[in-house]
């Protein structure tokens, strides 16, 4: 093997070693890291959602007379 081609095996080892495709370790915290902060954004979105269509309390609505527990007819 010539000089030639061990410097070329060895940039290759160096690029290797930073590329994201060949680094287990790098990749896989890369992935962890980006797996929490999607949970952590969907868990804001799911209680914004939430807060926004929460409940409001009862509506004062108008009920027939004829239609109560204790029906009053004209």
């Amino acid at each position: 093997m010539t000089n030639q081609d061990q410097a070329y095996q060895e940039e290759l080892e160096q690029l290797k070693n930073q590329d994201y495709a060949y680094n287990k370790v790098s990749s896989s915290r890369f992935l962890f890291y980006v797996q929490v902060w999607g949970f952590v954004f969907f868990l804001a979105t799911a209680c914004y959602v939430l807060w926004t269509n929460r409940y409001q309390g009862k509506p004062d609505i108008e009920i027939q007379s004829s239609t109560l527990y204790t029906p009053q007819y004209k």
